[in-house]
């Protein structure tokens, strides 16, 4: 079973709100992308997500998205991947959202999304 995978977005961790700001402005006009503001973070554009405080992974966190998360737990899973189930984020229906895998890689955390 091959899940498809794509990235969605780059969290970086910065220290406060107003660097998370800075990053996101910088980040955009660098790129030619859309600030936008969050509750917990700073975008840039839809690919650089600057979070206001310090998240999980020592530099950020690294969000991929699939079109069915079940099925893609289940095949990280069988490849010896494990999961903060702490993190995990449900829809209305009861399905499951988003989730990080435990641990991080490259100093990055690691979170799979519902596309």
């Amino acid at each position: 079973m091959n899940n498809k995978f794509e990235l969605e977005h780059i969290g970086i961790n910065t220290p406060n709100a107003e660097e998370a700001e800075k990053l996101a402005q910088l980040l955009s006009m660098m790129f030619n992308l859309e600030p936008r503001h969050g509750q917990k973070s700073e975008f840039g554009g839809p690919y650089f997500e600057c979070m206001k405080t310090p998240f999980l992974g020592a530099n950020g966190h690294i969000a991929m998205r699939t079109p069915d998360l079940t099925a893609a737990v289940e095949e990280l899973k069988e490849k010896g991947f494990s999961f903060n189930m702490d993190t995990a984020a449900y829809a209305e229906d009861g399905k499951l959202k988003n989730v990080y895998l435990d641990g991080e890689f490259g100093g990055f955390a690691i979170h799979i999304m519902q596309k």
